[in-house]
């Protein structure tokens, strides 16, 4: 096993016995051995494209993702899939079976799960040995999972594009070639741009199927109903939740990155819809405990489950967890079948209540363009002076405080601009208004990211800017997982430079590329709490 795929990954170099997110050995061997499955049928994809494999590829890689699966039965399927997908194509292509290379041309195939985890520990991230390609590729890779992250979620909603899997395809096979700097830096630049197109194509999904997201006060009490706690960041699986509790007696709160499912016109119908329980993922253990009730998580960002609480956590989706129960997939177009953690909640005791009050939500792009005329007042007036982009990821390290620190201690006449559970470091400070615009602006989850740079480069059209850099804009970013990754690439794809980034530079990133996107961009680790704020007001 060697992992250094997150943030929190062992001594900011690598975990080679267990992963800090709790993933074993074995688990990560087989998702290795699915990547390069994976590459297999990029290869032969380049010469007989198909929209299904490359919807598969990117469901796929979404299950590689930090904290998604941990369950090897459902990996080692996976696997299986990918094979036969890449077998068919390979005869659809007229390409022979007479090479051994593992990922382009392997025959091998077994339905015995040793096969499975020999060959998984063959293969790996240390199969490359040159630390920069290693380095390269990985960059890449992890783009790549984030952008099929969004690519699933878009097409669950019945959107999808050929040229964002046949980018995937493209970048997959790119990453068992020998090419040049220039090369590997062109292909994670043009990663940056189809994270752009996906994260575009998923706010299309999303706002086409529930509306636009609306300035909302989110209750974070409890009612006195039994609940369903519901975490990740799948929307269909929310909707088709709320429909089939509706009048049940059961009411449904939201987790984590589901919180902005509470700004969409179409789910506020929902009178059992009450509000958002807990804040960030890694406080799961804690927070699912006092909840009572059962637990779907939709997607990623699940933490080692207690046996305190095993017996009503559900997964659906690409997520997966050894001894929870599974909801499966749809099937002829009909809804998934919720109706098991539906008859448990109704056994169960109420939440406790661990807070209350209200937190605002709802500034994506679109809601914050009708506010832009005080937006461009206010800059124009000097009562806002810079606006801050902290968006990213949440984790367990208490570096993290940095974060808070920050936005407690940023001038008055500043704005946050903020996406994705790192809004859980400060978005129950009280930091006020300018004007009646709240000094934090959440746009939503990690992907209405895109929210963010709709509005940057709305502003830079509204002040008659030539370039985003020349707006009163910093970014301060938190990351952790590779969703953060593709959103860091786009911001790079868009020309933005200058850009924090902590609360570590990734592991994987050599010295040498390091200094790639330093020199090239600008990239910089986060340093002072005091320090950064000064230089970011100094628009450095």
């Amino acid at each position: 096993m060697f992992c250094f795929q997150c943030q929190e990954t062992a001594g900011n170099t690598g975990c080679t016995k267990i992963g800090v997110c709790g993933k074993p050995e074995n688990t990560a061997n087989l998702q290795d051995l699915l990547i390069d499955v994976l590459r297999g049928i990029a290869l032969v994809g380049e010469k007989t494209y198909e929209p299904g494999a490359g919807s598969f590829i990117a469901k796929a890689l979404f299950t590689t993702i930090t904290n998604a699966n941990f369950d090897d039965r459902r990996i080692i399927l996976l696997v299986k899939e990918a094979l036969k997908i890449r077998d068919r194509l390979k005869e659809k292509a007229g390409i022979g079976k007479d090479t051994t290379n593992l990922h382009d041309s392997a025959t091998w195939y077994s339905d015995d799960e040793e096969t499975f985890y020999k060959k998984a520990a063959e293969v790996g991230v240390l199969a490359t040995d040159n630390e920069d390609v290693r380095s390269f590729r990985g960059l890449l890779i992890y783009g790549l999972k984030g952008i099929s992250a969004y690519a699933h979620h878009a097409s669950v909603l019945g959107k999808e594009k050929d040229d964002i899997y046949k980018f995937i395809m493209e970048a997959l096979a790119s990453t068992t070639r020998d090419l040049s700097v220039d090369e590997m830096v062109a292909l994670v630049l043009k990663a940056g741009n189809m994270a752009v197109t996906t994260m575009a194509l998923l706010d299309e999904a999303n706002t086409s199927a529930y509306g636009h997201p609306e300035i909302t006060e989110v209750n974070i009490g409890v009612h006195q109903n039994p609940g369903i706690l519901i975490s990740g960041h799948d929307l269909k699986d929310m909707e088709e939740l709320l429909k089939q509790t509706d009048g049940s007696g059961v009411d449904v709160y939201t987790h984590s990155e589901m919180l902005p499912a509470n700004y969409y016109p179409a789910f506020k119908k929902y009178k059992h819809f009450v509000g958002n329980y807990g804040s960030s993922w890694w406080l799961q253990n804690k927070e699912f405990e006092s909840f009572n009730g059962p637990i779907l998580m939709t997607t990623n960002c699940i933490t080692p489950v207690k046996d305190s609480y095993l017996g009503r956590f559900f997964t659906t989706g690409m997520a997966g967890y050894p001894g929870a129960k599974h909801i499966p997939d749809r099937e002829n177009g009909k809804p998934k079948d919720f109706s098991r953690i539906i008859e448990m909640a109704k056994a169960c005791k109420p939440p406790v209540e661990i807070e209350s009050g209200h937190i605002v939500g709802g500034f994506a792009h679109n809601q914050v363009m009708a506010l832009a005329d005080k937006v461009v007042e206010a800059v124009k007036s000097g009562a806002v002076k810079r606006f801050v982009v902290m968006a990213g990821c949440d984790g367990r390290m208490k570096n993290r405080s940095y974060f808070t620190e920050v936005a407690e201690n940023l001038p008055k006449d500043t704005i946050i601009l903020t996406a994705g559970c790192a809004k859980y470091r400060y978005n129950k400070l009280k930091l006020g208004d300018i004007g009646g615009i709240p000094r934090v602006l959440d746009a939503g989850q990690c992907n209405d990211s895109y929210s963010l740079t709709v509005i940057a480069l709305k502003l830079k059209e509204v002040f008659g800017l030539d370039d985003i850099n020349k707006l009163p804009l910093s970014f301060d970013i938190a990351w952790y997982e590779q969703k953060a990754v593709a959103v860091l690439l786009a911001l790079l794809a868009l020309g933005v430079k200058g850009i924090r980034l902590g609360p570590t530079l990734p592991a994987f990133l050599s010295p040498n590329v390091a200094k790639v996107l330093v020199e090239n961009f600008a990239i910089k680790p986060i340093g002072t709490v005091k320090e950064d704020i000064a230089a970011m007001m100094a628009g450095v």
